[in-house]
């Protein structure tokens, strides 16, 4: 990674990506990736992936009879975590075959139109010392975004309100900066810092305050923080989204693509999100999640990230602040081999 990023929960410095190739016969490969958080993920995330090619080989690339039969197979398991990773980076990948078979881009093969997505700076702006967090903030905003994330959660709140007062001052007025605490407060400290986020003031959402899947708690901080509460990277399926959705667990939503269930489970998702009136985003995987966001009928925030770009060929293409959807046939990806050999685990 260019820029390390350390959050309140764990420090990132390198970017564990699995690469899934889907063969067919009819001579289409379709690609995706998976973000392993650490590398010693990887290898049973890969497991998975291989078990499930083996039930899948011969099957028609039919992305929804696939999802269900594998839902079926992987009943008792459960449908969560690192299983459900698998299944749906082989929906992303079958989606992009897909795509590819009727030449198509993903996002008309949705229904759409390859449009700009408006996209936040989220590769830096992790938990540092102020001078160098400082610096960091106006390079990103530099780089043509009107929009930056700065990760929060120091021991302490008002090194937190210290760090916030800085960055808001080095970007001026007229960015938009989101906050991020990455799940590592209590409640009752989220309550405190929410309420001094409020005081402060040029907030546009509070991110993951508290443990994701404590949808009580998110729901009380919603109701009592006026800054708007963001979450949804770690639920588990649109099923899991509709179980926060009902308890009021949040003003906005960002689903992650691989924890969602991929193309087809982001399609439900944002079912779900329109029928609730409520702002969707997306976490990461800005290849595929601008070509997902671009149908989403309550489209809000791309976070964009550059972690895969070493190993792809053609990169996502940034133009005043959005990601430029690829008019390639499927999600637009492929792996630059010379580069995976060289970072290859």
């Amino acid at each position: 990674m260019k820029r390390p990023l350390a959050t309140s929960t764990g420090a990132l410095s390198v970017a564990p990506l699995l690469l899934i190739d889907l063969h067919t016969d009819g001579g289409i490969t379709g690609r995706s990736y998976l973000f392993g958080i650490g590398k010693h993920n990887l290898k049973p995330i890969a497991a998975l992936v291989e078990a499930m090619a083996g039930m899948l080989q011969g099957d028609a690339v039919v992305p929804f009879d696939l999802e269900a039969k594998l839902r079926k197979r992987y009943t008792l398991l459960g449908v969560h975590n690192i299983v459900l990773f698998a299944m749906s980076g082989i929906d992303m990948a079958a989606w992009d075959a897909l795509g590819q078979a009727m030449q198509q881009p993903l996002v008309r093969l949705l229904g759409g139109a390859p449009r700009p997505v408006l996209a936040y700076n989220s590769k830096g702006l992790g938990i540092m010392p102020l001078k160098p967090l400082v610096k960091e903030a106006v390079e990103l905003v530099e780089e043509g975004f009107a929009a930056v994330k700065l990760r929060l959660g120091r021991p302490e709140a008002k090194d937190d309100l210290e760090a916030l007062r800085a960055v808001k001052k080095a970007i001026g007025p007229k960015i938009t900066l989101m906050v991020d605490f990455n799940q590592g407060l209590t409640v009752a400290e989220a309550l405190k810092r929410g309420r001094m986020i409020d005081e402060e003031g040029g907030v546009h959402w509070i991110e993951e305050p508290v443990r994701a899947d404590d949808f009580a708690g998110n729901a009380r901080i919603a109701r009592e923080v006026a800054t708007p509460i963001q979450i949804g990277e770690n639920f588990m399926g649109p099923e899991q989204m509709a179980q926060a959705l009902a308890a009021g667990a949040c003003d906005f939503a960002m689903p992650d693509a691989q924890r969602i269930g991929g193309v087809t489970g982001w399609m439900r998702a944002a079912a779900l999100a329109q029928g609730a009136g409520m702002a969707m985003s997306s976490h990461l995987f800005p290849e595929v999640s601008s070509h997902l966001l671009a149908v989403t009928p309550t489209c809000h925030w791309l976070e964009y990230v550059d972690w895969a770009d070493p190993i792809l060929e053609e990169p996502a293409r940034l133009k005043d602040g959005h990601v430029q959807i690829s008019e390639q046939p499927g999600i637009g990806m492929q792996w630059d081999e010379k580069a995976v050999k060289r970072y290859s685990l």
